[in-house]
């Protein structure tokens, strides 16, 4: 990891520390980690973190995601290649990512509410959430992802 500007891990370590806590409880959720990354990539695309992008679809791919998968993230809406519950995610990712123009309309929660039981729209509202903290993180202090020999 590279930034060209403040070190937030050094900077404001006690805050880090919570931050840290709520992505281990994310990792600890019942959805499967390859939901997780999903719902991790598309929103680091919206918010245009590179540094995210690139980690997430690293260990999406490490964990046996394909190339194909990934790279339709941004269109799954054009794509046959999600199923309904992943579908759901990425709805409900894009809805909270764009919360301020898109609000949360009560159509939209009962299509993903229908699909996801109610620890499991929980806990993805949670890595939701922690994704975009992650972004504000990465697209404010600039970081860049490195280039893999």
């Amino acid at each position: 990891m590279s930034s060209k500007r403040l070190n937030y891990y050094q900077a404001a370590p006690q805050a880090m520390k919570a931050m840290m806590g709520l992505e281990k409880a994310a990792s600890e959720s019942v959805l499967p980690r390859s939901l997780r990354e999903l719902v991790r990539i598309r929103a680091s695309q919206i918010n245009g973190c590179a540094y995210c992008i690139d980690m997430h679809t690293s260990d999406a791919a490490k964990e046996g995601e394909s190339l194909q998968r990934l790279m339709a993230i941004s269109v799954w809406k054009e794509t046959p290649f999600f199923d309904d519950r992943e579908r759901a995610a990425l709805l409900w990712t894009e809805t909270l990512t764009l919360v301020a123009t898109r609000h949360a309309p009560d159509e939209i929660y009962e299509q993903v509410a229908a699909v996801f039981t109610e620890q499991e729209l929980a806990e993805l509202t949670f890595v939701i959430a922690a994704i975009n903290a992650w972004n504000r993180f990465g697209v404010g202090f600039a970081m860049q992802p490195e280039l893999a020999p």
